[in-house]
């Protein structure tokens, strides 16, 4: 009977101790600190100088605040060029480059048909919420995971995870393969929709919001500057027609602009006012409404892409009123939506990070008109040219399909049917683009390590190089150069500071006040957030996390 009741003592004082330990391994757990939720801002063709060039005129809430209270990275730089929505948006998601996440731009040549491909396009998937063909996309082409893959994947799929923009591209990418849903804006119905890639139908939230046509509320207002215009002082002249694009219907680019009568049904054209960011941030507020977004019982992670500034950048050029404006307007927007945020979840309860995809050159014209240098390369006609000088003297027919991308993409069908020498076409490409002004350098991509280039060139060209989405010889413009056919707005895709210095601000949970001037790159940011959450950086990431951003 001793030894029984000795067993028996035995026994529970194990039982017990495994029950403390149980105990404790699960309140280890429970303290595992992350927080309630996690907003990626993108703001489209957003330069890193913005912060400041406005910065006497933004509210207390909106960028000061990410300022004031965050931690900014003051030297951030996108590693690859070209500098484009798509690859922008899925080197901050992924921390890796075209070279190994695939998504060379924003549309590229698939070099083994010689067929163009949009980076999201998804024959396979249907459009969800409309009757149009907007819908057929999905991250498919997308090689590598996304930092909000790996927080599914760390939650046993339990984070909800939901990408929000105008661009199809700027909803997808971000939100990753394992999303719950990414929503993007239909031109043709003026409705969010998705595809069945995510679902098969709208959840209830959005169709309530898609009912009420906030687009066409927005339109209506008519866009006028939010202060007397005689006060942008920041900004060229109101009306400067050698830099600035109208819009169609219009006499001059000039405020008031009247898009109530302009628009005429075509709700698009919100996407070119500052109404845009103002629509997007509204339906992730409903997001997190709807879904009911930092009320789950793991982390969830909202990827929000602010559009509408490269539209307004595009058209009128960062020199002009209208993108003053619009950057005015979304700061404005950014503090209601952190104010309503710290209501719905509580201050310092979530995390929000904001960065940019690339930047945008400053108006060719404008500058040379400031004596400063830059022009345009009408690449358009080189193309032509180009070909006719290998047409003469191979008897090739369009031998060259684009320079898409700053690049020479061949027409291998044509190469291989004539059996022409690939690298004596190469050869050929080089000398003819070096005799363009505008060129400062052609670079064979297979051979970037032998080019009497910059280091730092060398570097971005190779992290740009996807041998299956990019073409054969990399074309470097001068400083100023960009290609287009126009004199107005303007466009990105270099390695200059201009298009590659981007904002990266960090504020919330877990995340310390200050700032940092040493380099950082654009592939540092997904790493930053896995260390901030203590999950696994991305499959193709390369980056560091960013130590002196954390607590």
């Amino acid at each position: 009977m001793k030894r029984s009741f000795l067993l028996s003592l035995s026994f529970a004082a194990v039982v017990f101790t495994a029950s403390a330990q149980n105990k404790k391994l699960t309140a280890a757990q429970a303290a595992l600190p992350r927080p309630k939720l996690v907003v990626g801002v993108v703001v489209d063709q957003m330069r890193w100088d913005y912060l400041y060039r406005y910065y006497d005129r933004y509210q207390t809430g909106g960028f000061k605040r990410l300022l004031n209270e965050g931690f900014t990275c003051e030297n951030t730089l996108i590693p690859y060029i070209p500098t484009v929505t798509a690859a922008g948006h899925s080197c901050i998601y992924t921390g890796s480059v075209p070279s190994i996440h695939g998504i060379a731009g924003n549309d590229f040549i698939i070099q083994a048909t010689g067929k163009s491909m949009y980076c999201t396009d998804d024959s396979t998937v249907n459009t969800v919420g409309s009757t149009s063909k907007a819908g057929k996309m999905s991250p498919r082409n997308l090689l590598a995971s996304t930092v909000t893959d790996e927080l599914k994947l760390a939650t046993n799929f339990r984070s909800k995870v939901i990408g929000i923009a105008l661009k199809d591209r700027g909803g997808i990418l971000p939100a990753g393969h394992a999303a719950n849903a990414a929503y993007w804006f239909d031109d043709a119905t003026g409705n969010w929709i998705s595809s069945t890639y995510y679902m098969t139908d709208l959840p209830a939230w959005v169709k309530s919001f898609n009912a009420g046509k906030p687009a066409e509320k927005y339109l209506n207002q008519d866009w006028n500057t939010l202060y007397p215009v005689n006060t942008y002082v920041q900004s060229a002249a109101d009306n400067s027609p050698a830099y600035e694009g109208k819009f169609s219907g219009a006499d001059a680019p000039v405020f008031p602009i009247k898009t109530s009568t302009l628009y005429k049904g075509n709700v698009g054209m919100i996407r070119s006012t500052p109404f845009g960011n103002s629509l997007t941030l509204d339906l992730a507020r409903a997001a997190v409404e709807g879904e009911k977004l930092g009320a789950n019982t793991v982390t969830d992670f909202l990827a929000v892409s602010l559009s509408s500034t490269d539209y307004v950048g595009h058209q009128f050029g960062p020199n002009s009123v209208e993108a003053e404006d619009t950057y005015l307007r979304l700061d404005k927007d950014l503090a209601a939506f952190f104010t309503y945020l710290d209501g719905k979840l509580g201050k310092g309860n979530y995390t929000v990070f904001l960065t940019a995809d690339h930047g945008a050159a400053h108006n060719a014209t404008f500058l040379q008109d400031h004596r400063i240098p830059g022009g345009i390369w009408n690449d358009g006609v080189a193309l032509t040219s180009l070909n006719k000088v290998l047409e003469d003297k191979y008897n090739l027919k369009r031998a060259v399909l684009s320079f898409n991308n700053y690049q020479v993409n061949f027409n291998y069908a044509e190469i291989r049917k004539q059996k022409v020498s690939e690298e004596a076409l190469k050869f050929d490409c080089v000398q003819y683009l070096m005799t363009q002004p505008a060129i400062a350098y052609a670079v064979d991509m297979q051979r970037v390590q032998e080019a009497n280039i910059p280091a730092e060139l060398r570097e971005r060209i190779q992290n740009g190089y996807s041998p299956e989405h990019s073409g054969t010889i990399q074309i470097v413009l001068k400083p100023g150069w960009y290609s287009g056919h126009g004199q107005t707005g303007t466009t990105h895709g270099t390695w200059n500071p201009y298009d590659a210095h981007i904002p990266l601000v960090f504020m919330g949970w877990g995340v310390k006040h200050g700032s940092l001037t040493r380099e950082t790159h654009m592939t540092d940011i997904a790493p930053t957030v896995a260390e901030l959450l203590h999950i696994q950086a991305p499959s193709g990431n390369i980056g560091t996390a960013i130590g002196e951003v954390l607590k």
